[in-house]
């Protein structure tokens, strides 16, 4: 095995478990007998077995050993999309439009949800996805400065603020809500849509270690369908 071999074992165990050779709720091997069993240290079995524990797979108590899950957790994926990417894909043209970018003091919901001192402004920014020159998507962004000063000198006007994010800074975790909203005047002015329209929203916040990166809100033009794997 590899330095790295937690992986590796990790997915040993796996196929294990899913080809029925333990059952649900059975006591699989201690740490001990699978260190042996794969030659290697026991730390290396502690990882690979709490990456399963944290997928949901197994569960693990204290002096009562690894079991199989009952009824193992499935959790549902989202990466944080890159729009031009979800326009491509459907064969479309993609074009980015900047209708808003300046510093500003940010609303108090604003300031709460990236933790931003009251005396600091921060990075707004919206801007229309365009598929075929239509509009697909309205972004409303507030961006920590404190926490990406280079956006500041970012070419915004060329790559847009979703995808420069993405790419060039790393979150540690972050929390999304979907919703179907009824579109305002502003809403519907920006994807053509009429006021009143169903319209699907996307309102995430990324953080990395304790320094808050982001918050945005994402509407989509009439007839968008989110998709997930399991």
């Amino acid at each position: 095995m590899t330095a790295n071999s937690h992986h590796n074992i990790r997915q040993v165990l796996r196929e294990r478990i899913e080809s029925g050779e333990w059952a649900l709720g059975a006591l699989i091997p201690g740490e001990l007998a699978l260190a042996v069993e794969y030659r290697c240290a026991r730390t290396t079995i502690n990882r690979a077995l709490q990456t399963l524990a944290d997928e949901g797979l197994v569960v693990r108590k204290r002096k009562g050993g690894t079991r199989v899950c009952q009824m193992p957790v499935r959790h549902a994926k989202f990466e944080i999309p890159i729009v031009r990417e979800q326009v491509e894909v459907i064969g479309s043209k993609y074009r980015h439009q900047i209708m808003s970018q300046q510093k500003k003091t940010p609303t108090a919901s604003v300031r709460t949800r990236l933790r931003i001192p009251d005396a600091k402004k921060a990075l707004f920014m919206e801007t229309i996805h365009l598929a075929d020159e239509r509009p697909y998507a309205y972004e409303e962004r507030w961006v920590n400065i404190q926490a990406v000063p280079k956006i500041m000198d970012a070419p915004l006007d060329q790559i847009s603020v979703n995808e420069w994010l993405v790419k060039t800074v790393p979150f540690s975790s972050g929390d999304v809500v979907f919703s179907a909203v009824n579109a305002d005047k502003r809403v519907a002015g920006a994807l053509e849509s009429k006021v009143g329209n169903a319209i699907f929203l996307v309102d995430r916040t990324t953080w990395l270690g304790e320094e808050f990166i982001t918050t945005i809100k994402l509407y989509y033009r009439d007839g968008y369908q989110l998709y997930s794997q399991l």
